[in-house]
């Protein structure tokens, strides 16, 4: 078992674990806040503190922002388990969106990756540095793009054919999203209240519609 304790998210990993132990702990509900990952064996539970869930919150009501202003039909699927059997591996991610497959799932109490596709885009707070390598968990289940917050910036990552994941300056799933003034956005939030700086955000995302 390994530990890593910040004052952003506590991450705790256990080796050696079975499936049936995962999934046994991955449908208990009374966990209000923690995010659990599984790669065949290896398992991370994390907790986040106010840091992560501030910024996890705040990349959300971006997406928000950016997918109302373009009239982009979206569904939130937020930290739903994704997992499959065939693979032992699954996550719960900070926050995910189903974009392009949004009217395939709509109407979905629960996905069954065998059955459904998994969400468009998923988002990562990484502050600690996860010692789970979670981009193997995100290739092997197929999810096509992932941001991961590393402390510093987002960074968007594309799935591509060969199955490996890039490095993009521009989104795939949400064209057009302006990373700069998101990355601008965290930054001042200790400077400026959340409602003036998503309402900045949002009048930004109108200006650029204009253009």
């Amino acid at each position: 078992m390994s530990i890593v304790n910040t004052s952003a998210e506590q991450r705790v990993v256990f080796y050696d674990v079975s499936w049936e132990t995962y999934l046994v702990l991955a449908a208990e509900r009374n966990r209000p806040g923690k995010r659990i990952s599984y790669d065949q064996g290896v398992m991370e539970i994390m907790s986040p503190g106010m840091l992560h869930e501030n910024i996890s919150a705040l990349i959300g009501r971006m997406v928000d922002a950016f997918t109302e202003e373009n009239a982009i039909e979206v569904c939130s699927s937020a930290g739903t388990t994704f997992k499959r059997d065939d693979l032992e591996r699954g996550f719960e991610a900070d926050a995910s969106y189903y974009i392009a497959n949004c009217e395939l799932v709509r109407s979905k109490k629960e996905i069954d990756l065998t059955l459904d596709p998994p969400t468009d885009l998923a988002i990562e707070i990484d502050i600690s540095r996860s010692s789970l390598s979670k981009f193997a968990i995100y290739r092997s289940i197929g999810v096509p793009e992932l941001w991961q917050y590393d402390g510093q910036t987002i960074l968007c990552y594309i799935l591509e054919e060969c199955g490996e994941y890039a490095p993009a300056a521009a989104s795939k799933v949400l064209p057009g999203f302006p990373f700069a003034k998101a990355r601008g956005v965290l930054d001042r939030r200790h400077e400026v209240g959340e409602t003036a700086l998503m309402l900045e955000f949002r009048e930004y995302v109108r200006e650029q519609k204009v253009k």
